[in-house]
């Protein structure tokens, strides 16, 4: 029975929610970047971070930034950061990411976590944020608790709280420590972020400024630019880096995967999902566990269990996903010649790597 809506205390109306303190951005920090050129952000930068995925995006623009800074004379700047994602990233992610550095000559590597839960239980404590918050609301409008509508709580292409929350804040606490290896300047020091993002990617990434200063990641004693060395770089073109760089790339796209990122990425496409549904069962099975306690898909209109079935259809047509051979997914994108000399190449740099060290 719903009950009614109680009548304001003599008191007078509640008060407002309180407002928000809009965030100062120190004066000191710029509006726009010093220069856009690459060799001059390089020079003009105390720290040169490159966050690294160990996807094929970022492993091109770490190859593409370390090659300048390399021939600078400044690569003593160059800081590799890969934020590890735990359960929900392919094994293997970590140690390619690292490998990737350490064959590419990157002087340091760092590894950043969040703290806590990861992504997925965190949609778990989400939602019940989120469901408390839509019964207090009902009942301050009179109305049944048990009957509220909870937001949802995975993340979405409208609410990437999953970025921020797993990525970009770990990494900020990099920015602060590089900071303070260089308080002795005596001024704000100057970090470059590369990030590879590429305007190819989507709509939202061809609107992004190919230099911009991060005034959200900035302070009084830190000013952040980010660069994105290959935003118009082409799929081609990324391909083609990796092929002359010789680094490995990830297997996953051997295995037919289009982007490497979470192994169930809501942004991803409908193939990568059922590719990994097919690769880590027990991790699917543990995303639709929670659709069912949050009481919301994984993906709009496109719930893990259905990509689980799909997965399940195509291992009973084809067997169980298979490892093609190393170099497969290259070879589609710069034909069979190129992808040889790149197989030679990566197994001479292995190879040279290990007698140096």
């Amino acid at each position: 029975m719903r009950t009614c809506a109680t009548t304001q205390p003599a008191t007078g109306p509640a008060a407002p929610p309180p407002r928000r303190k809009k965030r100062s951005v120190h004066p000191s920090v710029p509006l726009t970047p010093r220069t856009t050129a690459p060799d001059d952000l390089i020079r003009d930068a105390d720290w040169v971070v490159v966050s690294s995925s160990g996807g094929a995006d970022s492993q091109s623009m770490l190859s593409d930034v370390l090659r300048r800074a390399r021939a600078l004379g400044m690569l003593d700047k160059v800081v590799v950061v890969h934020a590890d994602l735990g359960r929900i990233e392919y094994p293997g992610t970590l140690d390619l990411a690292a490998e990737q550095a350490r064959l590419a000559g990157a002087p340091r590597f760092e590894v950043v976590r969040a703290a806590g839960a990861d992504l997925l239980d965190r949609v778990g404590l989400r939602y019940l944020k989120l469901k408390a918050k839509a019964e207090q609301e009902a009942r301050e409008r009179g109305e049944d608790p048990a009957a509220a509508k909870v937001a949802p709580a995975w993340p979405s292409a409208t609410a990437r709280w999953c970025t921020p929350d797993a990525k970009r804040g770990p990494i900020h606490t990099l920015y602060t420590r590089l900071t303070r290896e260089l308080d002795h300047l005596g001024r704000p020091v100057r970090i470059l972020a590369c990030i590879g993002q590429r305007a190819a990617e989507s709509p939202q990434r061809a609107k992004l400024a190919a230099v911009e200063i991060d005034r959200s990641a900035s302070n009084g004693r830190r000013h952040i630019t980010t660069w994105r060395p290959i935003h118009a770089w082409t799929d081609t073109e990324v391909w083609e880096e990796i092929a002359r760089s010789g680094l490995p790339y990830h297997w996953a796209y051997d295995g037919g995967n289009r982007r490497l990122s979470c192994v169930f990425c809501v942004l991803g496409c409908t193939s990568d999902l059922i590719n990994g549904a097919r690769r880590m069962p027990e991790l699917a099975a543990a995303y639709a566990e929670q659709e069912v306690a949050v009481g919301a898909d994984f993906k709009h209109n496109l719930p893990m269990k259905e990509i689980i079935r799909r997965a399940a259809e195509l291992d009973q047509e084809q067997g169980p996903a298979t490892h093609p051979p190393a170099g497969t997914a290259l070879a589609a994108h710069v034909g069979e010649p190129a992808a040889a000399l790149y197989l030679d190449r990566l197994a001479s740099l292995r190879k040279n790597h290990g007698a140096a060290s």
